[in-house]
């Protein structure tokens, strides 16, 4: 276990910058939609609130999520232990769908609690939509996201090689499915009869309140078909969604002192 440890922050930084790489040139050469503020601006922002992030994370919860798994391993705490059904393929595969459901829940939470959507709304504030969008959330949502997962890995003991698949795998998709690619309307409608596509969450995006409150999927797409929360398009289709909380975008939503602050206003 300690050396899952040892390879969890190389194989995440390795698989972040990766997709990262891999998205950033694809929103180059194949935009689905022009920007509306300068690229630079946005990702200079929304990037600097990703080290804040960081940096917080790591300063008030050092074992994370997959550390907070490998100690719940060794203590036999948690369904999975107590079962003893080890961690075969398939405990790991159902584990990972099980945190799929657990944070498509707690998304659907952070926009139906008026307390939550006052953090959650950082990430919705944003006036483009592109992969940085993914990375976007303020520090206290992040840090209550953290505690969730810890606290429902020690409920079930997922195994912690199931954990740090999902955190890869979050991560990854977060922000493939906020990407500004265009996809042949075909193969998307051929992915998303299960996984979740940029063109699919770009609804969830919009300033329209009954579409935000729809598609809160990040990687199975199962979830918001089954629940009934699924939107196939916006009303104004893919060009024509005005991104932001209000109609009329507020250029206040960019600088980070006012993403870290927008929490605690009454504007936007």
């Amino acid at each position: 276990m300690n050396q899952l440890l040892e390879i969890e922050s190389t194989l995440r930084l390795s698989a972040f910058v990766s997709i990262f790489a891999v998205m950033a040139l694809w929103e180059i050469v194949s935009p689905r939609r022009s920007l509306s503020v300068s690229k630079g601006v946005r990702w200079l922002n929304n990037l600097g609130l990703v080290v804040v992030n960081t940096l917080v994370v790591r300063l008030l919860f050092p074992a994370a999520a997959v550390g907070t798994a490998v100690w719940a391993e060794s203590h036999n705490i948690g369904l999975v232990h107590w079962l003893d059904i080890g961690s075969a393929w398939w405990v790991v595969l159902a584990s990972v769908v099980l945190l799929d459901f657990f944070i498509w829940y707690q998304h659907l939470l952070f926009h139906k609690v008026p307390l939550l959507w006052r953090l959650h709304r950082v990430h919705h504030a944003d006036l483009d939509f592109d992969l940085t969008t993914g990375l976007r959330f303020h520090p206290i949502e992040v840090l209550l996201s953290m505690c969730i997962k810890a606290g429902l890995i020690l409920l079930f003991g997922f195994p912690a090689v199931a954990v740090l698949l999902f955190e890869v795998i979050l991560n990854g998709c977060a922000m493939i499915t906020h990407s500004n690619i265009r996809l042949p309307k075909r193969l998307d409608t051929i992915i998303r009869t299960l996984f979740v596509t940029p063109d699919m969450h770009r609804v969830h995006h919009s300033w329209r309140i009954e579409e935000a409150n729809s598609n809160y999927g990040f990687n199975l797409a199962i979830w918001d078909k089954l629940f009934g929360t699924y939107t196939e398009d916006s009303k104004d289709g893919q060009l024509g969604i005005t991104f932001g909380i209000t109609r009329t975008p507020n250029k206040a939503a960019v600088p980070l002192p006012k993403l870290l602050t927008l929490p605690f206003r009454s504007g936007l």
